[in-house]
C-alpha cells in the first residue's frame, strides 16, 4: 500500500473516530459540567500523549513551534470541547451536526489566511450559499430552539477550522501524531487546573452512559482520533484527504439516530446534504 492511499486510509478512521464526538459529548454532558469535561478529556488525553512522547522519545518542538502549538491547543484541545459542550445542553447531537457540514470550509478559510492561496471566485459563492443554509436552518427551527446553542456550534467551527489548518500546516514539521500530543501535553496545567475547580462533589450520581462519552471523547475524539488525522493529511495531502471530512455528518447523524435515538427529520438530512455539496464546490475552487 502507497503513501497516498494510506493517507486516504488514516484520514477515513481520523473522521470516522471524530463522527462520534457530538454524540458522546452529548451524552457526557446529561451527567457532567461541560466545563469540567472539556477539563477531563484533555487530562486524561494529555497524561497519554505525555506517555506517548517519552516512550517514543520524541524531540522537542522548537520555539518557532510554540505559538503554532498555541493556537492549534486553544482550537481543537480547549475551544471546540468547550464551545461544542456548552453547546449540546441546548440542541441535539443531530442538530449540531448540520454545522459540522461547514468544518472543511472553515478550515479552507483559514488555509487560505495562514498560505496566502488565492481561491476562485466561486469558491466564496460557495462558502456564502453554505452559511446562509446553516443559518437559514437555524431560523427555520424559530428562535425557541436555542439561538445560544447555534451560536456556539457556530464558534466551535470557527476555532477547530483554525485548529485543523495551524495544525496540518505544522504536521510538516513535526509529524502528524506529535502536534495533537504536544498541543495536548501545553494544554496539561491549565486543564488539570480548570477539572480540579471544577470537580463534581460527588461521582455517586454519574451514570454509566456518560462515564462512555467522557472515556469515548477523551481516548478517542482527543487523541486517537488525531493521530490517524493528522497522519493522513501528512502522508496523502492536506487538500485531498481533508475532503473527508465531508462524509463525517452522515456517520454522526446515524450515530446519533441509532445510538441516542435521537430524530433525523427529511429536513435535517437534506440541510446536510446541501451544505456538504457547497462546501465540497468549494473545495473545488480553492485553487
Amino acid at each position: 500500500m502507497n503513501k497516498v492511499t494510506n493517507g486516504w486510509l488514516n484520514g477515513f478512521l481520523g473522521v470516522l473516530i471524530f463522527s462520534g464526538s457530538l454524540p458522546a459529548t452529548r451524552v457526557a454532558v446529561m451527567d457532567f459540567d461541560p466545563v469540567f469535561l472539556t477539563g477531563a478529556r484533555a487530562v486524561i488525553a494529555g497524561l497519554l500523549a505525555l506517555g506517548l512522547l517519552t516512550a517514543f522519545r520524541q524531540k522537542r518542538p522548537t520555539a518557532r513551534d510554540f505559538a503554532s502549538l498555541v493556537v492549534v491547543a486553544l482550537g481543537v484541545v480547549v475551544g471546540f470541547p468547550l464551545l461544542t459542550a456548552l453547546a449540546l445542553q441546548h440542541v441535539t447531537s443531530a442538530h449540531s451536526i448540520v454545522f459540522v457540514g461547514l468544518l472543511p470550509l472553515a478550515t479552507a478559510v483559514f488555509g487560505v489566511l495562514r498560505g496566502g492561496e488565492n481561491p476562485k471566485p466561486v469558491f466564496w459563492v460557495f462558502s456564502c450559499l453554505g452559511s446562509a443554509l446553516v443559518a437559514g436552518f437555524a431560523v427555520s427551527q424559530g428562535l425557541a430552539a436555542s439561538p445560544a446553542g447555534d451560536l456556539l456550534m457556530l464558534a466551535a467551527i470557527v476555532v477547530c477550522g483554525l485548529g485543523y489548518a495551524e495544525g496540518a500546516k505544522l504536521s510538516r514539521a513535526l509529524g502528524g501524531w506529535q502536534v495533537i500530543c504536544w498541543a495536548l501535553v501545553l494544554s496539561l496545567p491549565m486543564m488539570l487546573a480548570l477539572s480540579l475547580a471544577t470537580l463534581p462533589p460527588s461521582f455517586a450520581a454519574i451514570g454509566s452512559p456518560a462515564w462512555a462519552g467522557l472515556a469515548y471523547v477523551s481516548l478517542f475524539s482527543m487523541l486517537i482520533g488525531f493521530i490517524f488525522w493528522y497522519r493522513g493529511l501528512a502522508q496523502g495531502g492536506i487538500a485531498a484527504v481533508g475532503q473527508l471530512q465531508l462524509l463525517q455528518p452522515f456517520f454522526g447523524l446515524a450515530l446519533a439516530a441509532s445510538l441516542l435515538h435521537e430524530p433525523v427529520s427529511p429536513s435535517l438530512l437534506i440541510v446536510t446534504l446541501c451544505v456538504v455539496g457547497c462546501v465540497a464546490g468549494a473545495k473545488r475552487f480553492a485553487r
